[in-house]
């Protein structure tokens, strides 16, 4: 069987884990992995990913046989009980974090920075659903709230279906040449505020109830969505499980008020737990930081601690390194 040059392209689109490749030339090409390449499960190609692809003579499908190197990742750890990583998207600059503005999910947002803060990319937040809030000082009260706990470098942005303003100020985000990911979970209205970008309908929306403003779940690929006089957006389906993964970067920034709170305590290992000297128990007591902020923040760093240990043990009974990089043999 012949076997042609390999093409480079960039996965647009992912089906199920059927990858579907734009070459240089613009053909979108459907992919399988070749089987070297993901024989131990530990790479797969994603949204974004830049790949060399192989057109075998007589085969149904272009052949992934090479994953360039990523610039940055958006990686959860696995939602099964494994201490690995999954990745979700690859080779982005900007991470716009989606959050209904009636039912900010304080916790789940902290997450959602971390990871976001931890790809090394730009990070904006958004509101959506506006047009269901009581009136425009809940509106403010909200953003306000938001942004106190991002920080003011950034972007807090609302978005309405009866207001064009948000929607222009994401554009200004997502300037051309720029790619973002796009993350929340199922029902915060992702799939509608591409349409509003885009300015028709490329996402299909499901129905809203009135009372508390969820959707259905509609989106099932990972797709990048071309906006016209702008970037691209990747469209990501609702992601519930946001465990973290060697995410000390991304607590850090998302934690930053944190962070330097604890730079000044009497101890450089200060736990934050009944040390004397706590500068962060000091800021709590002062109302300075919340009770609830704080114990995100010890959580996740105990969740970070933990997978480390987990991963340590795996790698001892092993007695072998993963490489994060892998060639298909030829």
């Amino acid at each position: 069987m012949g076997l042609a040059a390999a093409l480079t392209g960039e996965v647009v689109r992912l089906d199920r884990g059927l990858p579907l490749v734009q070459l240089e030339g613009g053909q979108q090409v459907r992919c399988e992995h070749a089987t070297d390449l993901v024989k131990d499960g530990a790479l797969r190609a994603v949204v974004g990913d830049i790949v060399r692809v192989e057109r075998p003579e007589g085969h149904d499908c272009g052949v992934i046989c090479e994953i360039l190197p990523r610039r940055n990742q958006l990686v959860r750890k696995d939602p099964s009980e494994r201490a690995v990583p999954q990745v979700l998207a690859a080779n982005f600059d900007v991470v716009v974090v989606a959050q209904p503005l009636s039912q900010v999910n304080a916790r789940r947002l902290e997450r959602e920075l971390v990871l976001a803060f931890e790809t090394g990319a730009e990070v904006a937040v958004v509101l959506t659903k506006a047009d269901l809030a009581e009136d425009e000082s809940a509106v403010d009260q909200v953003r306000e709230s938001v942004r106190a706990r991002v920080g003011a470098e950034v972007p807090t942005l609302v978005v309405s279906d009866q207001d064009s303003r948000g929607v222009e100020s994401l554009r200004a985000v997502l300037a051309p040449n720029k790619t973002a990911v796009l993350v929340g979970r199922s029902g915060v209205g992702k799939s509608s505020l591409i349409n509003l970008l885009v300015g028709e309908d490329v996402q299909a929306t499901g129905s809203v109830r009135e009372g508390d403003g969820k959707g259905r779940h509609t989106t099932v690929s990972r797709q990048i969505v071309e906006i016209p006089g702008g970037g691209r957006v990747m469209d990501m389906p609702g992601v519930r499980g946001l465990g973290v993964w060697e995410a000390e970067a991304g607590i850090d920034a998302a934690f930053a008020d944190i962070q330097e709170f604890a730079a000044q305590c009497r101890f450089r290992d200060c736990t934050h737990q009944a040390e004397p000297g706590c500068a962060v128990r000091a800021a709590v007591e002062a109302g300075l930081v919340s009770p609830q902020r704080l114990e995100s923040y010890l959580g996740l760093r105990q969740e970070v601690n933990t997978l480390r240990e987990r991963k340590e043990q795996a790698r001892r009974r092993k007695g072998e390194k993963h490489s994060t990089t892998k060639k298909r043999k030829r």
